[in-house]
């Protein structure tokens, strides 16, 4: 339900120009909140990103390392639960932050 809904949320986001390219705005990014209620977040928010980004038609290293991105968040957000809501959010940021803008330079060529 979590993958379904995520790749909802992306194609909205695709639909208005906003989830592919140099500048992406995900409202499926959203949802990596959610390990913060379920583990069962975490395998439907990586599947869910990997569907958005084939139907979305991103390249292979983009499903591959994007998608890796978002179970990275994932999982550090359902670690860090317990210790503070706030801390917990930052796993998607920080791993989005580090992988998303090589994806962007090396394999779309933005600089």
């Amino acid at each position: 339900m979590i993958a379904a809904l995520y790749v909802v949320l992306a194609l909205v986001s695709h639909a208005l120009g906003l989830a592919n390219g140099q500048i992406q705005v995900r409202l499926s990014e959203a949802l990596c909140i959610l390990p913060l209620l379920t583990p069962a977040a975490v395998p439907g928010l990586f599947v869910g990103c990997i569907l958005s980004n084939i139907i979305t038609g991103a390249a292979l290293p983009d499903i591959i390392f994007g998608s890796l991105a978002t179970l990275i968040g994932a999982i550090g957000t359902y670690y860090l639960r317990k210790k503070s809501v706030l801390v917990a959010q930052l796993p998607p940021v920080i791993s989005n932050m580090l992988i998303v803008p090589l994806i962007l330079r090396f394999v779309y060529g933005a600089e």
